[in-house]
Formats: C-alpha cells, structure tokens, sequence
C-alpha cells in the first residue's frame, strides 16, 4: 500500500536528527537544566517516531530509523572529509570549522550508538503496547516509549562519548538534565501527537497493528516500503 504522506513524515524526522546532532556541539543551560544543544530539538525525533509507529507499524519506522542512521553516517563523514582537506592558505576559519563541525570519532560513534538503540526500544514499546492496549489510551506508550527510549538513549551517549573525559558527578548530573527535559518535553507535546495521529490516520486510512511483526532491527529491507 502507497501513503500519501508518509515520505513527508520520514524526511521530517532524517532533516530533525540531522539538525539535532549539527546544533549538537553547543553546550547550553537553562534553569537547573544543563545539556547540549540537541536536547532542544532531539526530542522531535521521538515524536516522529512515536508517529510512525502509531499509524504505519514498526516496519516502516524500522526503515525509517535504519535511513537515518545512514544519514548521519553519511553526514559525519563529509564534516570530516570536509575538515581535513587543506584550508585554502588566506581563509583564516579553519579553526571555527573544526571547532563548529570537526567530528571526534568517539562523538560520532556515541551518537550513533544512543540513537539506534533508543530510536528501536521506543519504535518496539510502541508497537508491543498497541497490541496491548487494542489501539486505545496512544498517551501511554508515547510517555512509556519515550521514558524507556530516552534512558537507553541518553545514558548510552553519555558514557560512551565522555567516560574517562568528564567528572562522573558532573556526567551524572548532565544525563540526568537531559533525560528531564527530553522526557517532560514530550509528554508536553502529547496534545499535538494525538492530533498528528489522528490526522494521518484519517488522510492515509491507516491504522496499523504490528500482530505479525518481525521485530529483529536488522530485518530491515526495501519491502518495507510496500
């Protein structure tokens, strides 16, 4: 079956991861929260993939998760490619550019790591409660999903990218501001994915129950397109 508007929603969450992981290298405060700049927008990402799952089904968010993943990949590796080219002797930014975009391998494979792993825990709860619940109560996987997704994602990131580099009470206190904020911003955002779903699921005439579902995340192929 073609959806209507489902390449739209998958090209929405690669573009919000993309832009997340590129803000990402600005360290930023507010209130008691103290996180990077990708917390502010990363948890679009789990809404998208709340989404994808409510009203097309785990394959389909599997396919999704796997492009952008590829996406980042491909990403990290032109900011790199891009970095160590040599600077044109009379543009003084090199510095800027590496500070800005340079990519430290062990970021990238934090990064990387965190997403795939929480982006399917989330992707997965969603798709078990459904059954679950028979379609009903959509506020308690997207809180439930998330609450489970977010520690898998952020713990993960955490100790992969700065173990051994930053203070573990410092690092604690990080992962826990992030964790807060990604988590209370989602469930805020409840009211809109509730509309979103409703929405898509009257346009694309869908609403899918993974029953017979392989779960593997490493199952993912072109027929999940169909």
């Amino acid at each position: 079956m073609r959806y209507k508007l489902f390449p739209f929603v998958m090209v929405a969450f690669v573009v919000v991861l993309l832009v997340s992981n590129t803000v990402a290298v600005k360290v930023t405060q507010l209130g008691p929260f103290y996180f990077d700049g990708a917390t502010v927008l990363f948890p679009l990402a789990y809404i998208f993939g709340d989404i994808l799952t409510e009203v097309y089904g785990f394959k389909k968010s599997r396919f999704v998760i796997w492009s952008g993943f590829a996406a980042c990949a491909f990403m990290a590796s032109v900011y790199w490619l891009i970095g160590v080219i040599p600077a044109a002797p009379d543009w003084g930014n090199q510095g800027a550019y590496n500070a800005i975009l340079g990519q430290t391998p062990r970021i990238v494979l934090a990064s990387l790591v965190a997403y795939f792993c929480g982006e399917f825990v989330n992707s997965f709860i969603m798709a078990k409660m459904k059954i679950l619940t028979l379609g009903r109560r959509l506020w308690t996987r997207t809180i439930s999903s998330t609450v489970a997704g977010q520690a898998v994602d952020t713990s993960l990131f955490v100790v992969i990218a700065f173990a051994g580099v930053i203070p573990w009470a410092a690092l604690l206190y990080m992962a826990v501001s992030n964790y807060i904020f990604k988590t209370s911003f989602e469930a805020a955002a409840t009211p809109v994915t509730y509309a979103a779903c409703g929405w898509l699921k009257r346009v694309e005439q869908e609403d899918y129950f993974d029953n017979e579902t392989n779960f593997n995340p490493f199952a993912v192929s072109l027929e999940d397109l169909e």
